[in-house]
């Protein structure tokens, strides 16, 4: 009696076991005459073929794939008919296609991931649908009579549908904010030319999952391209406003007098006699952290020979900015734009990009402007070591 219970316990432990190093796919496909269906890994946005199985008879097939860790994969017949799936190792997927098209009805289990995948897709694809119809019936109703006052009601529902879409994606990025499911949620598009999230606002989706996953996936290179997008997206924003504010403001000889870090205004014109770098960053720029721990080195060496720098900061978070200048101990004149929102300093330097800067020389006129690296070491070292 013993030994049968040690056995059941053995059997057991290893059919509770899972392979840690890959995942499975078995799946039957109903209905269709292609004889190979393939898996493709996606890589950032590019699918790469990884293996292919042959159909069988009765629409079976099965894949084994090696994988370290969580990723997409693209399963399909073609480039135009698949699904896509978040598998992890060691999950066992269980798939069942039987519409007419892959993506239009199958069931999926054994991966949480893929079945959120599949949530999105479905609910997208209904919007679409409902769109389409709608789209149709608007053409058709254009040249009849009384389209002046159905025109406008047909619009209302169309874009009704969008806001909903919307809500529907940020919903879900709320509730999986820690999956990698919630990237494609960011990514979705009602066309070619519009995404889900369209309004601008939407970019504190981006930094939301950006940082979730940063932390729960920190060497994922879906979320390491995340990482880039939302600094490039966020980069973009301050050029956008720049841009918007400079039309509506005259362009004039501008002195910044900004507060420091401990609350007291300091003129750029008080600095007659050194020359001064200034500077304009926001701690969201990665190239901005890392050129200022540049700046510290070559701070280092010639502040005490006449070099200073005046630095103002872009971003809406104070405590933001002050926390980045503790951490990083910048030992320069570090001030805020008094209204980050209405930036007046940048849009008199006409910033267009992060970081940039200005060198003044003893009597605060402009020699040089973004230099950065080598280029501004070299011209100090003409400066500081003739």
């Amino acid at each position: 009696m013993k030994r049968i219970l040690f056995l059941l316990v053995l059997v057991l432990i290893f059919s509770g076991c899972k392979d840690k190093g890959s995942f499975s796919v078995d799946g039957i496909i109903k209905g269709k005459t292609e004889k190979y269906i393939y898996l493709n890994r996606v890589d950032v946005d590019t699918p790469v073929l990884i293996d292919s199985s042959k159909i069988s008879k009765k629409g079976g097939f099965r894949f084994k794939v090696r994988a370290s860790e969580a990723d997409f994969y693209q399963l399909g017949v073609s480039s135009s008919d698949y699904i896509t799936l978040l598998a992890e190792p060691g999950e066992n997927i269980n798939l069942a296609f039987e519409g007419k098209n892959l993506f239009e009805k199958y069931s999926v289990n054994g991966s949480l991931g893929s079945e959120k995948l599949q949530i999105l897709d479905l609910a997208l694809t209904e919007t679409k649908r409902k769109l389409d119809s709608l789209s149709t019936v608007y053409t058709k109703a254009s040249g009849e009579p009384g389209f002046d006052v159905k025109g406008p009601l047909l619009e209302a529902e169309f874009n009704k549908l969008i806001k909903a879409q919307r809500k529907n994606n940020i919903e879900f990025i709320i509730t999986n904010i820690n999956s990698l499911a919630s990237i494609k949620a960011l990514y979705q598009r009602i066309n070619p030319q519009a995404y889900v999230l369209y309004d601008p606002h939407d970019l504190q989706y981006l930094k939301i999952v950006t940082d979730s996953l940063t932390r729960h996936y920190p060497n994922s290179k879906h979320v390491q391209a995340l990482a880039r997008d939302f600094e490039k997206e966020m980069n973009q924003m301050y050029v956008n406003k720049l841009e918007q504010l400079t039309k509506k403001m005259p362009l004039t000889k501008h002195n910044p007098d900004l507060k420091n870090v401990a609350g007291k205004r300091i003129a750029l014109s008080s600095l007659s006699g050194k020359y001064v770098l200034l500077t304009f960053w926001s701690v969201r720029s990665k190239e901005c952290i890392e050129e200022n721990l540049q700046l510290k080195e070559f701070y280092k060496m010639y502040n005490k020979k006449g070099f200073e720098i005046y630095q103002i900061n872009l971003d809406e978070s104070e405590t933001d900015w002050k926390s980045a200048v503790k951490f990083d101990e910048l030992p320069w004149i570090s001030t805020r734009e008094d209204d980050p929102l209405n930036p007046k300093n940048a849009l008199i330097f006409n910033v267009k990009n992060l970081p940039a800067n200005y060198l003044f020389d003893k009597n605060g006129k402009i020699i040089s402007s973004n230099l950065h690296g080598k280029s501004l070491q070299l011209r100090l070292e003409q400066l500081f070591n003739k």
